[in-house]
């Protein structure tokens, strides 16, 4: 099991780590909670890695970061709109591929550091197990068996995702056929560019946006 982002509590739910209700407690927490932040912030979807997108974040220290490495070639910046915008001119400008995200707030960036505290407190007394599924976590991108407890929710959340790393370990493990359990095809499109080239790769969602959910 893996997942992305607020994707990975359903996923560690399944692996077993959480209870249904303490998995319910944790996303309301964290819903909750980001509706606290003040409004604002962007994120850009970059067709760049993360080799070349860190360098220009130098000047924006404090303000921008990258909030998911979805596959070797995109990447998502978060942060201040001003900062965001900029950056995103620039990589636009040089001829790389971008894609303003709508969100209401900058997730996975400083943004979130008002709420961290509160939240680790919160979240403190739930039940954390450790998994009965392989679990990889895409906040390292490795498989996790212990210490998934308040503080790493707590760093998954303000931390970037790191989806095409949780990929790879998935496919290194001998995973071929991967299944999305969501609201549309995106990770399944990451999880071929990810691991493009290689055979017998079978990566698909059980759900579209422009289909009937049936």
């Amino acid at each position: 099991m893996a997942g992305h982002s607020i994707g990975a509590i359903a996923a560690a739910r399944t692996a077993g780590i959480l209870t249904l209700p303490d998995a319910a407690a944790l996303v309301t927490t964290r819903a909750r909670l980001m509706h606290t932040l003040p409004p604002g912030g962007a994120m850009t979807a970059i067709n760049a890695g993360q080799a070349e997108i860190t360098p220009k974040l130098a000047r924006y220290q404090g303000r921008v970061t990258i909030a998911a490495l979805n596959t070797p070639t995109s990447t998502v910046i978060s942060g201040d709109t001003h900062a965001v915008t900029q950056l995103t001119k620039h990589f636009r400008d040089n001829g790389y591929k971008v894609r303003p995200l709508t969100v209401s707030h900058a997730f996975h960036s400083p943004h979130m550091n008002p709420i961290l505290e509160e939240f680790q407190q919160a979240i403190s007394d739930l039940t954390y197990a450790s998994p009965t599924i392989d679990y990889i976590s895409d906040l390292t991108g490795q498989p996790v068996s212990s210490g998934i407890d308040a503080a790493y929710w707590t760093r998954h959340l303000r931390n970037p995702v790191r989806f095409a790393d949780a990929t790879t370990t998935l496919h290194e493990k001998g995973i071929t056929t991967f299944i999305e359990i969501g609201p549309d095809g995106v990770l399944s499109g990451l999880i071929r560019e990810t691991l493009d080239g290689q055979e017998d790769l079978v990566a698909v969602p059980v759900l579209r946006r422009d289909r009937p959910e049936p």
